[in-house]
């Protein structure tokens, strides 16, 4: 599973940055600033668990059943929230009207904190931690 999430954090680096160099170079002359802005927080939250996502393929201190869980949180969760953003942010030039599907942000913002509350309570039920 560790190889798993290391090789999925790995490609959703090389496409954040991709996708970052596209929204500051390639949307600027064709989407509002405030579509950059909206771009750039998807973007953000996308390397974010990027790195998060290699953390947790290193570790040993979550176990490997929750890894998965996490794993997975992380996965649908940037899909879901990052992707919907970029959705949105460029209706501009798509013609495509992403707002009906705008609700799925919150739902993944939500995974990516459930993943973020597994971590806490992987480190605190694990034993070499407890003072």
């Amino acid at each position: 599973m560790n190889r798993t999430i290391l090789i999925t954090a790995a490609v959703l680096g090389i496409i954040t940055i991709g996708l970052g160099a596209f929204g500051a170079h390639g949307l600027k002359q064709l989407i509002s600033l405030e579509a950059q802005q909206t771009f750039e927080t998807g973007v953000r939250y996308q390397m974010y668990h990027a790195l998060f996502l290699l953390f947790l393929g290193t570790t040993g201190i979550i176990q490997e059943k929750i890894k998965k869980v996490i794993y997975y949180l992380v996965v649908i969760g940037i899909l879901f929230f990052s992707g919907s953003i970029y959705g949105l942010a460029t209706m501009e030039i798509t013609a495509i009207n992403f707002k009906s599907i705008g609700f799925i942000t919150p739902i993944g913002g939500l995974l990516l904190i459930c993943a973020w509350i597994l971590v806490l309570i992987g480190i605190l039920k694990e034993n070499r931690y407890k003072s």
